[in-house]
């Protein structure tokens, strides 16, 4: 079995024989952010200022399918180790990716193009030093989801980053910056460019990483709900007979079942989720059958 130790101590390696060959490397990201947060990472990516090839040239085995964006995989018994070339991304044509890509010669220039503080965290594993250069650690301190530089050009570069920051938010029951909430509501609409198949991610995500009802009102307080699950949306304000449930209408149900998931399966959390949805129809039917009734007893 492999333990999260010998995943780290793979990429504390890797991270040497590339320092050894005159090249800047650091652990880089949500590991670092997992680190500092005394959580335990499910995996270990690395930054360096080696360039594609180089790595290749050092790791034959490596998958370079994402060598256009700086990105190789290196193969290890442990698991795959993700290695990125420090970049300062140009301009995103398409809300997903950079039309170029420009590699970097620091470790600040890499971290400043990255979506959140928390999450542009550097880790000498050599040392045990943390290298912040954008504020992340305060943001850990003060349980805060922030942004690197501007919210609106963070998403705007990656509409995805919208989801992605609600889940943070609620995953570490962590506020949302104003600033990012702000933006957010105004940008919301776009997360239509995003494909269908990353938006279904991130909200399996937010359903089975234990706050599924948090991350759903801050979908709903953020503008997000009702563009990519209007249907949920919908049951705001959907009554129910209070004899049978006294709580409130169907939105207030349903968020109460969320509330109860604790690391369900994607199957059990998305059938919490939509078990009551086609109220919304039921109760739309019911108010025309009755209107109907009204009129043909004034008939």
């Amino acid at each position: 079995m492999v333990t999260m130790d010998a995943k780290r101590q793979a990429a504390t390696e890797i991270v040497r024989q590339l320092r050894e060959e005159g090249f800047q490397a650091y652990l880089v990201g949500g590991c670092v952010r997992d680190l500092v947060m005394g959580r335990e990472p499910k995996d270990y990516d690395i930054a360096t200022d080696a360039t594609p090839e180089h790595v290749v040239r050092l790791y034959p085995n490596a998958l370079t399918v994402g060598a256009q964006f700086g990105v190789v995989m290196v193969p290890h018994e442990t698991g795959n180790i993700e290695v990125a070339t420090f970049r300062s991304d140009g301009r995103y044509a398409d809300g997903r990716h950079p039309a170029e890509v420009r590699y970097a010669q620091t470790p600040q220039e890499d971290v400043r193009r990255r979506d959140f503080t928390i999450n542009g965290l550097l880790f000498d594993p050599e040392s045990d030093q943390v290298l912040d250069y954008v504020g992340g650690e305060r943001d850990i301190r003060a349980r805060r989801i922030r942004t690197i530089g501007d919210p609106v050009e963070r998403f705007k570069e990656d509409r995805l980053r919208m989801l992605r920051a609600v889940r943070f938010a609620a995953r570490f029951v962590f506020a949302l910056d104003a600033a990012a909430k702000d933006a957010i509501s105004k940008l919301a609409p776009q997360i239509h460019d995003v494909s269908a198949e990353r938006v279904r991610e991130e909200i399996v995500r937010i359903l089975t990483e234990g706050q599924a009802r948090r991350g759903f009102e801050l979908l709903d307080e953020t503008g997000l709900l009702k563009e990519v699950l209007p249907e949920i949306k919908a049951l705001q304000g959907v009554q129910q007979p209070p004899e049978f449930h006294p709580e409130g209408d169907v939105w207030v149900h349903t968020m109460l079942m969320l509330e109860g998931l604790r690391q369900a399966t994607p199957t059990l959390a998305l059938g919490v989720l939509l078990h009551d949805v086609g109220k919304t129809r039921s109760a739309s039917l019911n108010s025309s059958a009755i209107t109907c009734a009204s009129r043909i007893s004034r008939a």
